[in-house]
């Protein structure tokens, strides 16, 4: 009678451990999802800052054509969706057109003192700051599930039931390079 007691008890701390266990991951989960969600709502914000700063600035940079194309290419990759890996790519790649262009507005003095764009650069770099302190959210949240998933024993029930990792949000190669500023005219 002991015998059968102690079993049913051990198994009862099993299941509650595993029930534990499964919802703990459950809800590290639906945090990162969460987190991924407000950098989606700061994008959407910088998606729809783009086209309005690219028309307020095309008359005075005749001369950067290449440079407005690249925004207006890197913002069209970046709108049309796909998976979080896409997106953080091609985010990265319109966070890098995006440098070059605000590095383009130094050789335009008279548009740097236009009211309209003055406006939208200060929207754009509100907006930017939000997207930095969202991934820095996200990339921490995604740290604490990533472990949860990879550690043992928690890595038994994240197999059992198919959690995966998430990637993280990392700068790309042109979000990190320095942009040049040329101030010949």
């Amino acid at each position: 009678m002991i015998v059968v007691g102690i079993i049913v008890a051990i198994v009862l701390i099993l299941l509650i451990w595993f029930v534990g266990t499964y919802n703990s991951l459950v809800s590290r989960k639906k945090r990162v999802e969460n987190a991924w969600s407000q950098i989606d709502v700061q994008l959407k914000r910088r998606h729809d800052l783009i086209p309005n700063l690219v028309n307020a600035v095309k008359g005075y940079m005749k001369y950067e054509k290449e440079t407005l194309e690249a925004v207006i290419n890197a913002r069209a990759k970046a709108v049309s969706g796909g998976s979080i890996d896409d997106r953080i790519k091609a985010e990265g790649e319109l966070s890098g057109a995006l440098s070059r262009l605000l590095a383009v507005f130094e050789r335009y003095p008279e548009l740097k003192s236009n009211e309209q764009v003055k406006q939208l650069m200060e929207e754009l770099t509100s907006t930017e700051n939000r997207i930095t302190y969202a991934r820095q959210f996200y990339n921490d949240t995604v740290m604490k599930y990533n472990a949860s998933i990879e550690m043992f024993p928690t890595n038994v029930v994240a197999k059992m039931f198919n959690f995966k990792p998430f990637p993280f949000f990392e700068a790309t190669a042109a979000e990190k390079e320095t942009p040049k500023v040329d101030l010949t005219f």
